[in-house]
């Protein structure tokens, strides 16, 4: 399991922890967590989510369970560094949605000290790797796979079934427009026709 720094002094060692997994399986709620502990311990904390996740607050990360904590919603990695600083740890919600330059900005953060904690979805609606996360879970430290509870067969799931024929990457929504599936579930959902409407 990682280590946690305990206290404000000491020596600043950074690394790189992801939380994946599909969607409902509480990634968010581990996240702030974990940054609720580095608060507790009197580190200097900032979170950070995309802009373009405004599905519960603008300014909050929100789990699914009504968890908030306060973040600041940026376009692009590359803001990360120049919010990030004389920063301890950083949080970074819904990573799957900020561009490819993130893995090396988490990288940088890292080297330079900081604890970056990560969450975000491992796999798209169609189960193939999604964004920056490939690339993340390879230069992490630690990786946490979490798992929702099947929707059909209530075995673990690790896939985000978007249940509408739309057919863009990225569609924000909740349960009517996503539900987590095992492997299986999920294998035969791709074989039917879909009958929700978008």
């Amino acid at each position: 399991m990682f280590l946690e720094h305990t206290g404000p002094y000491g020596p600043r060692k950074g690394w790189i922890e992801v939380i994946c997994g599909s969607m409902f399986s509480g990634k968010t709620e581990e996240l702030i967590r974990r940054l609720r502990r580095a608060e507790f311990a009197k580190q200097r904390v900032e979170i950070f989510k995309p802009g373009v996740d405004t599905r519960y607050h603008e300014e909050h990360v929100v789990s699914h369970e009504g968890t908030t904590i306060r973040s600041t919603p940026v376009p692009s990695s590359s803001n990360l560094l120049l919010l990030a600083n004389d920063i301890q740890v950083v949080g970074i919600d819904e990573a799957q949605f900020f561009d490819s330059g993130l893995p090396a900005v988490c990288e940088q953060l890292a080297n330079t000290g900081v604890r970056v904690i990560i969450a975000g979805l491992d796999m798209d609606f169609q189960g193939r790797p999604f964004g920056p996360m490939p690339q993340l879970m390879a230069i992490a430290e630690y990786v946490t796979k979490v798992h929702a509870i099947c929707m059909h067969c209530g075995g673990l799931a690790t896939f985000s079934h978007r249940k509408t024929a739309n057919q863009d990457l990225v569609v924000l929504g909740e349960t009517d427009s996503y539900e987590p599936l095992c492997r299986t579930c999920f294998t035969m959902a791709l074989a039917l026709p879909h009958t929700t409407p978008e």
